[in-house]
């Protein structure tokens, strides 16, 4: 029998007393069934935790089911650990020892800083994923990552800026099985399953874990019975990644929740996708769309921004973190005279973005943390982003991408320009990279790492840009 722990393991979700252990047992991971090369039977899997990382003090154990029909994923939820602690875990099954990963449990105060990474948009076919491996090295607390883990297109659907140095497996995504093989294809990558393993990840999809600029129940290519397409690329996310069993609510993935790292900081990660308005004006980057600037326009839909609204404000927190996929900012993407915005981002849906960002002025220390561009961005945000003056609600820390366009470049006219453009725009870089944050009750640092290629191995990351942000004392209520 082969080695079944070929796709990694991973944590994620961390609480004060613990966290999430996944894997998924696959034999051959690119079995074009979806399958991973499995017999459809189950399979029982023995699970450790433990204090040291040679698993001399073992304090849990036990065994966990992995059921053929959810692709032999395991989803271990554990309770009762002991507070700010970094823990070790790994799995045995069919005479196999899987590699061991690191995680940990969340403070229950305010002693110790946070270093964490924020990473987004990882397109297999446009590079190697280095990236990852340098993150894993940083050895973060904790791991961001904001959408776009893997792509839909069929081989070379989308190579246009970077060329093909890798190919994806046959055909676009649209069944189970399709986006179960993808997945797996894409966590047989070693620097990702490194990166996974070196501490518990927070996840949230974006659109490419779908299909590209998708808008609620609305397929942006017409796709014919989208609401299964969706319902099977939810599951395949689900069983892929190390979320909590109660995310997948029937035809519903929640990823919209919260985690509490003490008393320190709080991540409000959104869903900026399932309960959203279709695009208007056709989407794109279009000019003089007055229908986005409708009042009863949503991105978030009722029952997200009801609970957002719940918890933003709440006086028990330093640093509210939020965690969300898609540019915040106004951003102006025409040179000269006139404005094009992006309608698929906060853009397109600026009047709920006003409201927001008047609903962060409750909420102390807020700072967005975004994805989706592929370019690294720092950025004020502001109620009013036409008048100079208008106060600064929150800062946006937007992260380049892992691979998504290749190795990038560094066009200095069209940054210059664009930076004049959008004046509460501070920083661009269009490398690949990501964002590397140590926070406590004094300010945020972030380092803006990038690496020069990614299409063949081996890059170093380095700093390019290093953003300071002071707390600031909490909003009277």
């Amino acid at each position: 029998m082969g080695d079944p722990f070929t796709l990694g393991v991973a944590s994620g979700d961390p609480s004060k007393d613990g966290f999430v252990l996944w894997t998924r047992l696959a034999t051959d991971p690119l079995g074009l069934n979806g399958r991973g090369g499995m017999a459809a039977r189950d399979v029982d899997v023995e699970w450790q935790v433990a204090a040291d990382e040679r698993f001399a003090s073992v304090v849990r154990s036990g065994t966990a089911t992995a059921a053929w029909k959810d692709a032999h994923s395991v989803h271990v939820e554990l309770a009762g650990l002991q507070p700010g602690r970094e823990y070790f875990y790994r799995f045995r099954a069919q005479g196999h020892l899987s590699p061991t990963g690191r995680t940990r449990t969340t403070p229950t105060g305010e002693s110790s800083p946070l270093r964490f990474a924020v990473a987004a948009c990882a397109h297999y076919e446009h590079g190697y994923y280095t990236a990852y491996r340098r993150l894993a090295e940083e050895e973060p607390d904790l791991v961001v990552h904001l959408g776009d883990y893997l792509y839909e297109y069929g081989p070379s659907g989308y190579t246009a800026l970077a060329g093909r140095v890798r190919t994806h497996t046959p055909g676009k995504c649209a069944t189970l099985a399709d986006y179960r093989l993808r997945h797996a294809q894409y966590k047989s990558d070693p620097d990702l399953q490194r990166a996974h393993a070196a501490a518990p990840w927070l996840v949230a999809f974006d659109d490419h874990e779908l299909e590209n600029n998708w808008a609620g129940p609305v397929s942006s290519t017409g796709a014919p019975a989208f609401a299964r397409r969706r319902a099977s690329a939810f599951r395949a996310y689900y069983e892929n990644m190390p979320l909590r069993r109660a995310s997948l609510q029937g035809a519903v993935l929640r990823v919209n929740r919260r985690v509490s790292w003490g008393t320190l900081a709080r991540f409000h990660l959104l869903d900026t996708r399932q309960f959203r308005d279709d695009q208007a004006c056709l989407d794109g980057v279009r000019a003089g769309c007055d229908e986005r600037l409708s009042g009863g326009r949503t991105l978030l839909g009722r029952a997200q921004w009801d609970w957002l609204a719940g918890g933003l404000g709440a006086p028990d927190v330093r640093w509210n973190l939020l965690g969300q996929q898609i540019l915040m900012m106004q951003r102006d993407y025409r040179r000269g005279p006139g404005r094009e915005v992006n309608l698929d981002s906060w853009d397109g849906y600026a009047a709920e973005r006003t409201r927001l960002l008047g609903l962060m002025t409750r909420a102390s220390n807020p700072v967005v943390l975004t994805g989706d561009a592929h370019m690294h961005h720092d950025a004020e945000l502001k109620l009013d982003f036409d008048d100079p003056g208008s106060p600064v609600v929150a800062r946006e820390l937007v992260t380049s991408s892992i691979a998504s366009d290749g190795d990038g470049y560094r066009d200095r006219a069209w940054i210059a320009e664009s930076l004049a453009e959008n004046p509460h725009l501070s920083y661009l870089d269009q490398r690949r990279g990501y964002l590397v944050c140590r926070v406590d009750g004094e300010g945020l640092a972030a380092d803006f790492r990038t690496l020069e290629y990614i299409s063949k191995r081996g890059a170093a990351a380095r700093t390019t840009h290093r953003r300071l942000i002071p707390a600031e004392p909490a909003p009277r209520r």
